[in-house]
């Protein structure tokens, strides 16, 4: 035991065998406590563990989002639902600006030019069925039920990974 440990009262006097600690004899701190596994110098760790939130949580526990979760979803949600609202809108609007009107196909419009291409391929006559045919019927009627539903999901689907849902 050093002379110094003695005088401060520090040490055990009743085991003359045990070796005594490096930190006894120094004043300064010891260069391998306080270095990293690459060789610069570094802190030890000091207070608890910090989790992903900084709150001195658990690393391990989930970081806290303050409640705010179900609100950024309800908005994720409420873009894609107006997504599938345009869809069903811009339909008909888009059929109309081709010239797929109420009152029929617009002339000199691409409906028209359609028209003309259909009614050559099939020998003077617009097949039943078929592309024009189709997107006439939705220009003067207006979309079913059924296809609202069809084109109100689709939009859904296209918006939703947009907003990261």
């Amino acid at each position: 035991m050093s002379a110094k440990a003695i005088e401060s009262g520090g040490g055990d006097a009743t085991d003359p065998f045990r070796p005594e600690s490096p930190s006894d004899e120094e004043d300064e701190p010891s260069q391998s406590s306080n270095q990293t596994s690459d060789g610069s110098p570094g802190k030890p760790p000091q207070g608890p563990p910090q989790g992903p939130d900084g709150s001195g949580s658990d690393p391990r526990d989930p970081p806290k989002d303050g409640g705010s979760s179900f609100s950024r979803k309800a908005a994720k949600a409420a873009a894609a639902v107006v997504g599938g609202a345009l869809a069903v809108v811009a339909v008909p609007t888009v059929l109309g600006a081709m010239g797929f009107t109420g009152a029929g196909i617009a002339a000199s419009s691409l409906a028209a030019k359609m028209m003309s291409s259909a009614a050559i391929a099939n020998g003077g006559g617009v097949a039943a069925g078929s592309l024009v045919a189709t997107l006439q019927s939705v220009g003067s009627a207006g979309l079913s039920l059924s296809s609202r539903v069809l084109l109100g999901s689709a939009g859904f689907d296209l918006v939703s990974p947009v907003v990261g849902l």
